[in-house]
């Protein structure tokens, strides 16, 4: 068993057992092969190319959609028989106290 080498604070340290250059290989393999394999997952997790912008349309679709409900509400909400109508319900229900 080797010698401890007294560092910093007293404390022993046993020497490295192998070169710097071989970890630091084995790390930027490592570091390699976790990439590799993140970028296969976010692929096999992804939409196909073909269909990347169908998010857009359908966003489109249904903001077209809500508008086309909005300006009907309006239109109904805007007739002379439901005007009357929340006019009376809104003065009974200021008149009731």
């Amino acid at each position: 068993m080797p010698e401890p080498i007294l560092g910093q604070g007293g404390r022993g340290s046993f020497p490295d057992p192998e070169p710097a250059g071989d970890r630091a290989a084995r790390r930027a393999d490592a570091r390699r092969r976790r990439s590799n394999a993140r970028i296969i997952r976010h692929r096999q997790d992804g939409v196909p190319g073909g269909e990347a912008g169908m998010a857009t349309a359908e966003y489109a679709i249904a903001t077209l959609a809500a508008v086309a409900f909005a300006a009907l509400l309006v239109a109904v909400l805007s007739s002379g028989e439901v005007k009357g109508l929340l006019m009376s319900l809104i003065t009974s229900a200021l008149n009731f106290g």
